[in-house]
């Protein structure tokens, strides 16, 4: 298992994308072949701690993952999470804001979804995409947004008081993976179905979200809601990394298989 540490970013700090190479392997001196090799065995123990979760059902674990397009949420849960137990573990969406949600505050939606005890929920895309969608395409302005930061860390504090670990992780591709992978996309007709024309204006606007980013993160990352900036342009490398930082979670949390609810001394099955 990888060290995750270099990855957390800590609270308060100047965080800067400077020093996140999105191709780094740090911690891990094979390739993609060694790489692949050591997955079933995070994922195994992932499985086994999933399993004391669900069993012990006491506490529950949300973990964020945003990225940029393309930047492997889909693959990530595929992958990370093969093997594990699914009526324990659910994924929830945030496209585009129903009329009905937006007739609410912008984390209703979200509240609504935070896991019950014994599970994990894994964001696909979050709450945060009120301080960068938002930002970005001017839905909103600065006096809206700004204040937004404030709202999440008291948002996940609460969350974390009534027994959700929460963990936040940033999928870093660099700007040219993602066109090399936007090209696939477009090339290759089974991905297709992937493609979007919007994707593209996103594209122009990438300095735009960076910057958005970079903020979101230096403002939220929170000793009870760490983010954490995962290279994520080689995907084998990537999901041994998000594989890592689960399970130091869900160890630190040490669920444990609750005692039998009856004395089962002199019981004979026959």
């Amino acid at each position: 298992m990888l060290d995750t540490a270099i990855y957390r970013v800590l609270p308060d700090t100047a965080f800067e994308w400077s020093g996140h190479d999105p191709n780094a392997k740090v911690g891990f001196d094979g390739g993609k072949q060694e790489g692949k090799a050591a997955q079933p065995g995070l994922s195994k123990r992932l499985s086994e701690l999933q399993r004391r979760l669900w069993a012990e059902s006491r506490q529950s674990l949300i973990v964020v993952l945003q990225a940029m397009d393309t930047g492997g949420k889909d693959g990530t849960i595929r992958h990370v999470f093969r093997g594990v137990n699914p009526q324990g573990v659910h994924v929830r969406n945030f496209g585009e804001p129903s009329d009905w949600e937006l007739a609410h505050d912008y984390l209703w939606r979200v509240h609504h979804h935070t896991p019950e005890d014994g599970a994990i929920t894994i964001f696909n895309r979050s709450h945060y995409e009120d301080v960068l969608v938002v930002r970005v395409h001017g839905l909103a302005g600065p006096e809206v947004w700004r204040k937004r930061y404030r709202h999440i860390r008291e948002f996940e504090r609460m969350l974390a008081d009534e027994g959700t670990r929460i963990v936040k992780i940033f999928l870093n591709i660099s700007s040219e993976e993602q066109a090399d992978r936007l090209r696939a996309r477009l090339e290759q007709p089974e991905k297709n179905w992937k493609f979007r024309k919007a994707d593209l204006d996103d594209r122009k606007l990438w300095g735009r979200f960076q910057e958005a980013y970079r903020q979101a993160i230096a403002e939220t990352s929170t000793d009870y809601a760490p983010w954490y900036v995962v290279p994520a342009n080689r995907k084998w490398y990537r999901n041994l990394v998000v594989s890592s930082i689960l399970i130091e979670t869900l160890e630190a949390m040490d669920p444990r298989y609750p005692e039998p609810a009856e004395d089962l001394d002199g019981v004979v099955i026959t």
